[in-house]
């Protein structure tokens, strides 16, 4: 797995990097050792831990019978049979000239989007939601920055987006359940710095899945939680640092 590209990004056991085969453009994520250490210490923590690159080969291959769009497998490969101690690596295919739903909410700060242009836009995502949700899938990371087009294509409430990121992904989950709202608090906080309002997010929840009360309220507190603490100085100080890494 020792190959050249450019680093997109670089975590303690997991880097991704784009790189060229035979003219041909793609994104390979390598993962490293996850040791015993950080298997228990995630279990104690209630945590599943993530271990190589399977659950994102697992999940690609959901979302591709569910027919939801996302980064289709070129190649995968593990080396080792102990959780602890397996490399492992997964090449998927470059998707192109696209931007994901948060450039395009930050290019609306400068230019707004009509409300028929943010009801559109909550509509087709709250169709992937449903869809993804109602399959027993959960994101963990389910951002408006996993969420994206081809900038070629308009956006629509019939948009079909692309669905990024997917290493984290649970399966076999509740649609009405703790990991689901967790998604949903994931996407309003995302949502957050563009203006969205409570009005708004009733135009996704007439397009998801029916949901309780309780499970709004719980959503909505944890999105203003997580909102709070994105925006802390010591959150902002790590990002820096991550930023960094990367660059070097």
């Amino acid at each position: 797995m020792a190959l050249e590209g450019h680093t997109v990004r670089a975590a303690a056991n997991r880097k991704t990097m784009r790189l060229t085969i035979a003219g041909q453009s793609y994104f390979i994520k390598q993962h490293g050792v996850t040791g015993w250490q950080e298997i228990v210490k995630n279990w104690l923590t209630f945590k599943r831990p993530i271990i190589g690159a399977m659950t994102e080969v697992r999940a690609i291959q959901s979302l591709e019978n569910i027919g939801i769009a996302t980064t289709p497998i070129a190649a995968y490969g593990i080396q080792g049979h102990c959780a602890a101690s397996q490399r492992s690596f997964l090449l998927t295919e470059d998707l192109g000239d696209i931007e994901s739903l948060e450039d395009i909410c930050k290019s609306w700060q400068s230019q707004p989007a009509s409300a028929e242009q943010r009801n559109a836009m909550l509509i087709a995502v709250a169709k992937l939601a449903k869809k993804f949700h109602a399959a027993g899938l959960c994101h963990r990371d389910f951002y408006l920055c996993h969420i994206a087009l081809q900038k070629s294509a308009s956006l629509t409430a019939d948009t079909e987006f692309y669905l990024l990121d997917l290493h984290r992904v649970l399966q076999g989950v509740s649609p009405n359940g703790t990991a689901v709202r967790k998604d949903i608090a994931g996407l309003i906080f995302s949502c957050m710095d563009f203006g969205f309002t409570r009005e708004d997010w009733q135009v996704f929840k007439a397009h998801y899945l029916p949901q309780s009360d309780d499970f709004w309220k719980r959503a909505f507190t944890r999105a203003h939680r997580l909102h709070g603490k994105f925006h802390s100085p010591k959150q902002q100080k790590k990002f820096k640092q991550q930023r960094d890494a990367t660059d070097l």
